[in-house]
């Protein structure tokens, strides 16, 4: 009788918790990911701020994230993955992003107008490589180029968190989460290596070979 009606009460408390949980956690319409009342809140806030950064600011975000992570067989780029509406939403919620983001921007273009004439979305595709060239790899800066190092390496890890928090990222690396598994036992080869076997029982119960 107890066991019964123990039984019953933890049932009632699992539904009870799981109700509320759902009571609270609504998706959002900038994601569709659930959330609780109070991050949706803030989502929402972030959300509804004005636009940081400039449309020709998006556009160099835009062109940088695809150069770092280009479509290919596999998968699709930066911008495919909304990588870009990412970095507007991050640097809103995380203000002290804002200044490193805008002053690489510009010296990016600064260097880009000295070098070439143009701003660095107006440069050719070559061009533009051997500017990433430049500020790509932090252990061969050359003289002069530490700040937009700076700056990349700081676009290079918002592209990338952006881009592998989305599903296309996760489908790129073939990341499955948690996912159900069936345990078939302990190999045949491997009992018999120790001199073992199961019962009729446990082979009919626990284990089973495909």
């Amino acid at each position: 009788m107890f066991g019964t009606i123990s039984t019953g009460v933890l049932i009632d408390a699992c539904k009870s918790d799981k109700e509320k949980i759902i009571a609270t956690a609504t998706p959002t319409p900038a994601t569709g990911f659930n959330r609780m009342a109070e991050e949706a809140k803030h989502e929402k806030t972030i959300t509804d701020m004005p636009a940081f950064f400039t449309p020709q600011e998006m556009a160099t975000i835009t062109l940088l994230g695809d150069i770092i992570i280009p479509k290919d067989g596999v998968s699709g780029s930066a911008s495919d993955a909304k990588v870009p509406d990412f970095i507007a939403f991050i640097v809103n919620d995380k203000p002290e992003l804002q200044t490193p983001m805008r002053g690489g921007l510009r010296w990016l273009d600064m260097e880009c107008l000295s070098r070439y004439g143009n701003a660095f979305t107006d440069c050719t595709n070559k061009q533009q490589m051997e500017m990433v060239d430049d500020i790509a790899y932090p252990k061969k800066v050359k003289p002069g180029m530490q700040p937009g190092v700076n700056f990349f390496s700081l676009m290079r890890n918002l592209t990338a968190t952006g881009f592998y928090t989305t599903q296309i990222g996760l489908d790129d690396v073939g990341y499955m989460g948690n996912t159900i598994t069936e345990w078939n036992g302990v190999p045949d080869d491997v009992l018999k290596q120790y001199g073992l076997a199961y019962t009729d029982k446990e082979l009919k119960e626990c284990a089973s070979y495909s």
